[in-house]
């Protein structure tokens, strides 16, 4: 590959003529917009272990009131993007929000599609579109782009869940924003107990629902036994894993983001290809291992419980329970839906 020329081999006054007229020469940074063979990320594997973000996101509860924050995060920033980009990859932001005891969270909604990965607590609720959503352990709750949300929490301990957001990618086309509304009415029905049965939809007058988010929360109880289920099931299925998804449509549960749950039998390893997209990995239950291959060298993190970890695409990636005798459960978050809409999902040997 012959080597491109050198911005400075130009004359300074041609330059200058360039950038009078905003012009840029394209041959030195070709290169870089469109490397060899494969991208060059930014996004560094990345591990937030949640026993050490935990006790500054309680600290924060004690310095800053709701009303001061709206939403109480501490954003788990990539520092491959730089921290003040506050972006976990390309296209996910990741978040741990803490809710106290007889706080609420006023109504807003945002073009940024947004879902909540409940950590740990119970009590607090998610009320989207006049739907409340109750919050427990490994619950996901979507708050998709225009509906609007807010959270309330009737309990009396603590709780904390991720928050993944698109909103890199909104905010880089200059689509990014949000606003304020007033408190929901809350209606009777649930997505999540029309939707309790797979392969069974609601039909009233032999009519679908219309609904773009018909199911919004979807239960980690539900979750785990089909995953459990799955492994009973087939016994040599290696991948045991489910994805989350409109139960309408068959597609994903949201138009940009991914999102999965991983089980890993006692004592597993698994090895997963080199894809496009950049990933989440959240640790529900158990403990586990993530070795991830970047160049020559590998790097390793042990996740215990409520440990976060990102990884860039293109990078193989091998998982294992570290435990001999239970299951461990993750939740996943990727960028698969937006690759393969704009055509570049790739999974490479």
């Amino acid at each position: 590959m012959n080597d491109l020329g050198r911005l400075e081999d130009l004359p300074p006054e041609y330059v200058a003529k360039l950038r009078e007229l905003n012009l840029v020469p394209l041959w030195p940074s070709l290169r870089g917009v469109l490397p060899p063979g494969k991208p060059r990320p930014n996004t560094r594997a990345t591990h937030w272990p949640y026993a050490t973000l935990k006790p500054l996101l309680l600290e924060a509860g004690e310095l800053t009131p709701i009303e001061k924050a709206e939403r109480r995060v501490l954003v788990l920033a990539n520092p491959g993007h730089g921290l003040d980009k506050m972006q976990a990859s390309a296209a996910m932001y990741l978040g741990m929000q803490l809710l106290l005891p007889g706080e609420w969270a006023p109504s807003h909604r945002h073009t940024p599609n947004a879902v909540r990965m409940v950590v740990e607590g119970e009590g607090a609720w998610t009320t989207v579109d006049g739907e409340q959503c109750p919050m427990s352990r490994g619950d996901l709750i979507l708050t998709p782009t225009g509906l609007w949300h807010e959270h309330g929490h009737d309990g009396d301990q603590p709780v904390v869940w991720l928050d993944v957001l698109d909103l890199p990618l909104v905010y880089y086309m200059e689509a990014s924003y949000h606003v304020n509304g007033e408190r929901q009415g809350v209606s009777p029905s649930r997505g999540d107990r029309a939707y309790a049965r797979a392969g069974i939809v609601p039909m009233p007058v032999f009519e679908r629902s219309r609904k773009a988010y018909p199911m919004l929360r979807y239960p980690w109880v539900q979750a785990r036994a089909a995953l459990a289920s799955l492994a009973e099931d087939q016994p040599d299925l290696e991948t045991v894993q489910i994805g989350y998804v409109n139960p309408e449509t068959g597609e994903a549960a949201e138009n940009i983001l991914g999102f999965y749950a991983l089980m890993l039998r006692p004592g597993q390893t698994l090895r997963l290809p080199a894809r496009s997209p950049a990933m989440v990995f959240h640790l529900i239950e158990a403990a586990a291992g993530a070795t991830v291959t970047v160049g020559c060298e590998d790097q390793a993190f042990a996740l215990a419980e409520a440990d976060t970890a990102c990884v860039p695409g293109y990078v193989p990636i091998t998982l294992g329970n570290t435990s001999a005798d239970a299951p461990a459960f993750l939740f996943i978050a990727d960028e698969s839906p937006l690759h393969r809409k704009l055509g570049v999902y790739e999974v490479r040997a």
